[in-house]
């Protein structure tokens, strides 16, 4: 129950305040969103690398951790597949001009049915990228609670510039600010069906928590590595995102620290 109610509050929480920001002080640029994902994107780097993955080898072994890791990329690739096909871009991976468009809402154009046609399109899709992070928090906290909230907070961290690019194009649509952020919050919800999956798949075995900590981190290190970071340093038109990166790293490695 404790991992369910931190999986709540890291992604209804966390979209929400990132819902809340834009209709308080507007959208935000790409290049300041860019930053923001690619400084949280570093942070959890450093959470698979010195967490989730050291773990998963003790408890069975690299073997067990490595079939996890193709595990959780392939799930988020073919999440990512699936979603192309019903935005229409035929299922061709490409690095887009905008965040919108990463979130698979290329069409976005003046008139507001588009606008708001295309934040729904981001809702459904940030809402299937909150399913592994669940999954993530959910088999770590069953197994450590520290180690659960840890990726708690990191996800949370995460989810606010993801909140951001879905309440815009919704108010841009026509929606009430109000209702944009509720409706923000509703998407932060599908990290709690992670969760619950997690908490259920780590009560099983040592090697069932060590797939699913290998398949956490291989879904973190294929959304951050093949999408987040390449999509920042093209928004932001520079190589700041990189730095940020570097950054997210260094300090995911000392909260972590500060944690144990």
């Amino acid at each position: 129950m404790y991992m369910i109610l931190l999986s709540l509050i890291a992604g209804v929480l966390g979209m929400g305040l990132g819902g809340f920001f834009t209709a308080l002080f507007g959208s935000k640029s790409d290049k300041l969103t860019g930053i923001f994902l690619s400084f949280s994107g570093g942070v959890m780097i450093s959470i698979a690398f010195v967490e989730l993955i050291p773990e998963a080898i003790e408890l069975s072994g690299a073997a067990i951790m490595v079939a996890g890791l193709f595990l959780g990329a392939v799930l988020v690739f073919a999440l990512h597949y699936l979603m192309d096909n019903i935005s229409h871009t035929g299922g061709k991976s490409k690095i887009h001009d905008t965040f919108a468009e990463y979130f698979h809402s290329g069409d976005i154009i003046s008139n507001k049915p588009n606008m708001l046609r295309s934040g729904m399109i981001m809702i459904f899709a940030i809402g299937l990228h909150n399913v592994p992070e669940g999954l993530a928090m959910g088999a770590a906290g069953n197994y450590d609670a520290k180690l659960g909230l840890t990726l708690a907070i990191i996800i949370g961290l995460h989810n606010i510039p993801e909140g951001m690019a879905v309440s815009a194009p919704l108010i841009l649509g026509g929606l009430s600010k109000t209702k944009a952020v509720v409706i923000t919050l509703l998407a932060g919800a599908t990290t709690v069906l992670g969760a619950a999956v997690g908490v259920l798949i780590g009560s099983i075995s040592d090697i069932a928590v060590s797939l699913s900590f290998g398949a956490a981190a291989g879904a973190m290190l294929y959304v951050v590595l093949g999408e987040i970071l390449p999509q920042s340093i093209v928004m932001s038109k520079d190589r700041i995102p990189t730095i940020f990166a570097f950054l997210g790293m260094v300090a995911g490695m000392l909260f972590t620290k500060l944690l144990h």
